[in-house]
């Protein structure tokens, strides 16, 4: 004879009054997520700033999961990078281009300048200042333009980004600001004025950016414990571009 008084992981008694289908509270009801065709529609709970930042790999493929995701269902999204203008050590693609450009929903847009900032490269650093600049003032431009938008409906998953985003993802733009490149009161700005709806995520950097500290609502430090590069790897085909 068992006994049915321990018939619980927790080893508690069962819940005599608990519904016979124990899924039917659950988000999904126990059906086992499934692909679906993507169509425009709306987030519920979007309108939060996310911070991205340390010394560790994963800022940016955080931000475009993030994306993809809410792409998958049927979110409009942009993404506007920063810094990233491509280098003698990589080739001329970058792999979220080509995937966003297969995925309804995603546009991006590319502000970087050839080479790497601080790094005598060759580059001329007055041209890496007016990328970023330029860069910035369509973030802010879009942003602005949003004010007006109802970003609580669904968008066309192909509409002019002008139109509308539910996210907006502003890569490396954390590591610009950093750098001074972007005013860092400037970002504080951009954030603090969004649209109510808007989901903003900012990413980059090595250093703390505490001036995001009152304006995010999420902040990760993405923190390095072993990086390949460390011992001399470059940059490899679908894990860095």
């Amino acid at each position: 004879m068992t006994d049915d008084t321990a018939d619980t992981t927790d080893g508690t008694a069962p819940d005599d009054d608990a519904p016979a289908d124990r899924h039917a509270n659950t988000p999904g009801k126990g059906v086992a997520p499934a692909a679906r065709t993507i169509e425009p529609s709306a987030p519920d709970e979007f309108g939060l700033v996310q911070t991205w930042w340390g010394d560790g790999k994963g800022k940016t493929t955080a931000a475009l999961g993030m994306a993809f995701r809410a792409a998958g269902h049927g979110y409009r999204v942009h993404l506007l990078q920063f810094m990233k203008g491509g280098a003698a050590s990589v080739e001329d693609v970058r792999g979220e281009y080509n995937a966003i450009a297969a995925v309804p929903g995603i546009s991006y847009e590319h502000s970087g300048h050839y080479g790497w900032h601080g790094m005598a490269d060759g580059t001329d650093e007055v041209d890496h200042a007016a990328r970023a600049a330029d860069g910035f003032e369509r973030a802010r431009e879009l942003v602005d333009g949003w004010a007006d938008a109802d970003l609580t409906a669904p968008l066309a998953l192909d509409g002019d980004p002008a139109a509308g985003a539910h996210m907006l993802v502003l890569d490396e733009v954390v590591y610009a600001a950093n750098r001074g490149l972007v005013d860092p009161d400037d970002l504080v700005a951009l954030a603090a004025a969004k649209p109510d709806a808007l989901e903003l995520v900012l990413t980059g950097g090595h250093e703390e950016p505490a001036y995001l500290d009152e304006v995010s609502d999420l902040i990760t430090n993405v923190r390095k414990v072993k990086h390949p590069f460390d011992e001399g790897h470059r940059a490899r085909k679908g894990t860095e571009f």
